[in-house]
């Protein structure tokens, strides 16, 4: 099994954020996504993924574009949208896995 499904296979929900270095939607999640975890604390886990260094995962995902972001409860996908996301509306997402 690899670290990467071991993570994922946490009691707390974990959000996963597939983006690359160059990506310009990319760069506005990241302070999005540190807002997010500043509210929500320890209550869920939340992971960046580059899709150029972590082919396998983007493939096995099938991620077509970045950002996509990816909610997982108990090592199953439950939420998935891609773009960039509204801190408030990820939040409001999250609880309702907590």
């Amino acid at each position: 099994m690899s670290k990467f499904s071991e993570l994922l296979k946490t009691p707390e929900p974990v959000l996963v954020d597939f983006s690359a270095e160059w990506c310009g939607p990319c760069k506005q999640l990241k302070p999005i996504l540190e807002q997010l975890k500043s509210k929500i604390g320890d209550s869920a886990k939340i992971i960046k993924i580059d899709v150029d260094k972590n082919k396998s995962l983007s493939d096995q995902f099938q991620i077509r574009s970045v950002p996509t972001l990816i909610l997982f409860k108990d090592g199953k996908s439950v939420w998935r949208q891609s773009g960039v996301v509204p801190a408030n509306t990820l939040e409001g997402i999250i609880k309702q896995y907590v």
